[in-house]
């Protein structure tokens, strides 16, 4: 069996390496090299303590997690904007039903999430009219993840396409990682053409059935509905409401609020 002084040394080095392979997360002041990010541990990612005998116990600091939450928010692609969108800023007051109820939706799926997080069903989609509000419950949803150490991955569907039409050399990379990140959000889909190009409707089927068969949950916003979507891609349009159909909300005015002249999109309020 080793000695205590061989298991200190061997968790001090592994740490050590976690946080060279990690070092870009340090930040770095205006000279560009790099500064403590931890003044608990200096930057060696744990340190030593005492037990109840007086024998040395190294601690894993709790900086090895604030790194972790940096680098994930850093892969998220989401921007300094959305990173600002929450629950709490979301604005309710005089608003439509659905929206209300997709407020609803969108809170219970985060903190339901651990529990139908392999389900088929662990999938949210919010689909209609634009200006509703999708965008900013999603990506509150994809916050609050983020802070309990869940991956996500951002992907607005005009510019995301456009970034790998442009980056093909990497586009098996993004694919991959589309794949494989613990929730992806798919922003806007089928945004812009009428009519989605073969090069999309491929690309999207290829990640949505690995995710589907794969038990991986994904977000979805869209101008289309259910049935529009069933117009483009059988396929595609199936597996996503099989995923979602527990965390699904069409945005529309009932007839009530539609005598009563409201509107659902919001920025055309005032």
């Amino acid at each position: 069996m080793d000695d205590l002084q061989t298991i200190l040394e061997r968790t001090r080095l592994a740490s050590t390496k976690w946080l060279e392979e990690n070092s870009n997360n340090r930040p770095m002041n205006q000279s560009n090299s790099a500064t403590i990010f931890c003044k608990k541990c200096n930057d060696e990612a744990g340190y030593l303590v005492k037990d109840d005998n007086d024998n040395d116990i190294w601690r894993m600091c709790d900086c090895v997690e604030q790194r972790r939450a940096r680098r994930l928010m850093r892969t998220s692609e989401l921007t300094d904007e959305l990173r600002k969108l929450g629950f709490k800023n979301f604005l309710k007051d005089g608003r439509p039903a659905c929206v209300m109820r997709a407020y609803e939706t969108a809170s219970n799926y985060y903190r339901q999430f651990d529990h139908v997080r392999y389900d088929r069903q662990n999938s949210i989609a919010l689909l209609g009219v634009p200006g509703t509000g999708k965008t900013h419950l999603l990506v509150a949803a994809c916050n609050n993840l983020l802070t309990k150490g869940i991956s996500v991955l951002y992907f607005p569907h005009v510019e995301g396409f456009n970034n790998l039409k442009d980056n093909l050399d990497e586009l098996e990379t993004k694919i991959g990682y589309m794949k494989n990140v613990d929730v992806l959000y798919w922003d806007d889909l089928f945004k812009g053409r009428k009519t989605p190009t073969d090069f999309q409707l491929e690309q999207f089927f290829g990640v949505i059935n690995y995710r589907y068969l794969n038990n991986k949950p994904i977000m979805v916003s869209s101008e289309k509905t259910v049935d529009q979507l069933m117009d483009i891609d059988q396929a595609i349009a199936s597996r996503i409401y099989e995923m979602c159909k527990h965390f699904l909300v069409i945005m529309e005015l009932t007839p009530e609020e539609k005598a009563a002249g409201m509107k659902l999109n919001y920025r055309l309020e005032g």
